[in-house]
């Protein structure tokens, strides 16, 4: 028989089969032996669970600003809103307005007019 890796070679399924036996058994022996090993991080780890669990009760009992709240939702029967629709009503409130420090002035000065530059002294 071959396989893929091993191109005109002869493969022995039962070296293989013993080879996944030892594997299998290594596994084995090692799930056994890890709480005398490493046992010692379930402790750690059940003690950060707790203390995140403290943590979370924590966060959930904070309220957002009212400006970072969400609308309760519609259903889509009633009112189907559309990203441009949800742009919209956003851009209503005034503290969340996209102009926050009022219009945006496009530049009709000249930067070498402002310094007496000619105007073709830069190319």
């Amino acid at each position: 028989m071959t396989t893929s890796k091993t191109e005109g070679k002869q493969c022995n399924l039962v070296n293989h089969d013993e080879i996944w036996k030892v594997h299998i058994n290594m596994e084995l022996e090692s799930a056994k032996s890890w709480p005398q090993k490493w046992g010692f991080l379930t402790e750690s780890y059940n003690q950060a669970m707790q203390e995140s669990s403290k943590v979370t009760d924590r966060i959930l009992k904070l309220e957002l600003p009212e400006h970072l709240r969400t609308r309760p939702p519609t259903p889509p029967e009633e009112y189907l809103e559309t990203t441009q629709a949800f742009i919209g009503w956003r851009s209503a409130v005034p503290g969340l307005q996209l102009e926050r420090y009022g219009r945006v002035q496009c530049g009709k000065k000249s930067f070498l007019k402002e310094l007496g530059w000619a105007l073709d002294g830069c190319s």
